[in-house]
């Protein structure tokens, strides 16, 4: 008798933190189950060079392997104008719907030569839901953020009202609190939030961000299941807290992660990255810090110098990931020609042999070397799963998207980081040489707990993925629902 075939399909943001994760788990879950076969839609930006890289290497990839994951560049589509638009999610949610023609044409033509079992959509495509309800075919979410944040997600509207009442800044369009003593009850924190670490597009009610975040939300329950990339163990109280009236089921996979790393496809690839791991080779275990801001983070020079006098300093071993700020509004960071031109005079002589300042970097080759002790990091949640899986204490300095509630997540109810700042966004006062040296200090020197924290989640982390595991077991639960309901229609047919 024939094995029956499910092929499930995924389209992404196409941001690097979107769609990486959303690869590797159509990976993730083509394995566990060869049954199992994925159909992922790329969306194209033009002026995102390094994203368009990552895609064309999957195609490549695909053709020179066994995998059952399969690449479909979606024809372009006209951007929405600057008048249609406000902020960097309204422009996203506005392209994403763009594109619903040719997803639904793709997912019809795939259907007519196999089963399509499922469309998975992320948090800011939820506009291809309506494609999926046209086709009669479950859709599901895929969730790249941690539950903590779905939860807020869900919880928005029912806070819009004391948002509305409680922080107003017509002037400037920032939502800013009457009182800097109020704070905000979400189900999946334990602790009430303090509206500092919202994010920007939910805190400038001006701006079309704000209906977007509520609008994306707000078809998150017309799903049929979401998953996401996060594990019990680490975020129990979350995970507990999502049991919501009409909320669809949930499954837990993660950590989902894309543990070859950039080395591939990136083009500051091989030699560079090779002389970075040579340096570390050459540090003692445990002595480095690694700072870096993600593929989206970049920061200003005058910031860039008191980072520079802070590690200098401070006299730690240190690995530098800078990146230049982005040159159009939808350009992504990018190489100094000459970084030493934003440093303090004379800092990279002084540090020669102390630290290494590079540009983009494999940050889980770096994350998983014997010789890092300690990460700067932005706080996106990709990030956070990696420094978890190799057990790499953090310490907090978020940059956008949700990033400060993952940084007030980290380290005020997991007590898996130290706090260099929680809500630093831009516009932020700078984090001068001596926050940053009290931070630095924290995070190699002490917090005793906090390091034992982390190496008790690594091992909980590799333990949720293997047989009988919480994420495992999860993930077997969302392929039963997911062929049962194929099975039922066929039934039905």
């Amino acid at each position: 008798m024939a094995m029956d075939k499910y092929e499930v399909v995924f389209i992404s943001t196409p941001l690097i933190g979107n769609l990486v994760p959303t690869v590797e788990f159509a990976l993730h879950l083509t394995r566990h189950d060869p049954r199992f076969s994925a159909t992922i839609l790329i969306i194209t930006v033009h002026e995102r060079t390094i994203v368009n890289l990552y895609t064309q290497s999957l195609a490549t990839a695909a053709s020179h392997s066994q995998s059952h994951v399969n690449f479909i560049h979606l024809p372009t589509v006209q951007p929405p104008t600057p008048d249609q638009y406000q902020s960097s999610l309204g422009y996203t949610s506005l392209f994403m719907d763009k594109h619903k023609p040719h997803v639904k044409h793709a997912i019809s033509t795939l259907a007519s030569t196999t089963s399509v079992a499922a469309l998975f959509v992320d948090m800011f495509t939820t506009s291809m839901i309506d494609v999926a309800q046209d086709l009669g075919i479950p859709c599901y979410l895929f969730f790249a953020s941690p539950a903590s944040f779905l939860g807020f997600m869900l919880h928005l509207p029912e806070l819009a009202t004391q948002l509305a009442a409680d922080f107003v800044d017509s002037h400037s369009g920032l939502i800013a609190p009457k009182d800097s003593a109020i704070e905000l009850i979400v189900p999946t924190f334990p602790k009430p939030l303090p509206p500092s670490v919202l994010p920007s597009s939910v805190l400038k009610r001006n701006k079309d961000g704000y209906f977007w975040y509520l609008e994306h939300a707000r078809r998150y329950t017309e799903t049929m299941g979401i998953v996401v990339n996060t594990f019990l163990e680490l975020e129990l109280h979350a995970i507990e807290s999502l049991s919501i009236s009409g909320l669809p089921p949930v499954y837990l996979v993660g950590p989902i992660l894309d543990h070859a790393g950039a080395s591939r496809w990136h083009p500051d690839g091989a030699q560079q990255q090779d002389s970075i791991m040579e340096w570390l080779d050459q540090q003692p275990p445990s002595s480095v810090v690694f700072l870096c801001f993600g593929s989206m983070g970049s920061l200003e020079g005058p910031q860039l110098r008191e980072i520079a006098i802070g590690l200098e300093r401070s006299g730690y071993r240190f690995l530098w990931s800078i990146r230049e700020p982005p040159k159009g509004k939808l350009d992504l960071p990018g190489e100094y020609t000459g970084v030493e031109a934003v440093l303090p005079a004379g800092f990279l002589d002084r540090t020669a042999g102390l630290g290494i300042v590079c540009g983009w970097v494999q940050q889980v080759r770096v994350l998983s070397h014997q010789a890092i002790r300690g990460f700067v990091s932005h706080c996106g949640w990709n990030s956070i799963l990696e420094s978890v899986w190799h057990g790499v204490p953090m310490a907090t300095w978020p940059v956008y998207a949700e990033q400060q509630m993952n940084a007030f997540e980290l380290v005020k109810e997991l007590g898996l980081g130290v706090e260099i700042r929680l809500d630093y966004r831009k516009g932020s006062d700078l984090v001068v040489a001596e926050e940053l040296e009290r931070g630095l200090r924290r995070l190699m020197d002490g917090e005793d707990e906090v390091k034992a924290k982390v190496r008790e989640m690594k091992s909980k982390s590799r333990m949720a993925l293997m047989e009988n595991g919480s994420s495992c077991k999860s993930l077997a639960s969302l392929i039963q629902e997911i062929s049962g309901t194929m099975q039922g229609l066929k039934k039905d047919c």
